[in-house]
């Protein structure tokens, strides 16, 4: 499926003769091929690092879900957006939709620090990362986020 077929079929989106969790998960098999496609085609350390970001984040969140957002950028969700992995020159930039409300006793962020909402890492070739504090990040966005979604009111079905 290319880019902008998977950017068509958004999750929860019905399809003729498919159930919407079925192309939920057709969307997804298409942002996880897109995230295949740039981590090879990156053909370097970002890819690598990405890669291993990628393994990093499914070993903490088995139930997180990979999407493909704004126009080639891997996204990785649960009850909302965890974290972004984006690939520049320099660095493999993961940025966490709601970092700033997230406890980080590792002090692994490293970017986006002046922000009221997010905040980021940026890794550079050759760095190490901190696969434990990296995973726990990870947990506890998610945990943010299906709490904030339970939190919510529930919507009205009167017009």
């Amino acid at each position: 499926m290319n880019e902008l077929a998977a950017k068509r079929l958004s999750p929860g989106a019905k399809t003729s003769g498919k159930t919407a969790a079925s192309a939920k998960a057709g969307a997804e098999r298409a942002a996880s091929q897109l995230i295949d496609a740039r981590i090879k085609e990156l053909n370097d350390w970002r890819g690598e690092t990405l890669g291993r970001v990628r393994k990093l984040i499914k070993e903490a969140d088995p139930e997180a879900v990979e999407e493909w957002k704004w126009r080639g950028v891997p996204v990785w969700s649960h009850g909302g957006i965890l974290c972004t992995g984006e690939t520049y020159k320099a660095v493999v930039k993961l940025t966490f939709a709601k970092g700033a409300a997230l406890e980080d006793p590792s002090r692994i962020f490293n970017s986006s620090l002046e922000g009221s909402t997010r905040r980021a890492i940026n890794i550079h070739e050759g760095d190490a990362i901190d696969e434990e504090a990296l995973k726990a990040l990870i947990r506890a966005a998610a945990a943010l986020n299906v709490s904030a979604r339970a939190a919510r009111p529930a919507r009205s079905t009167k017009k």
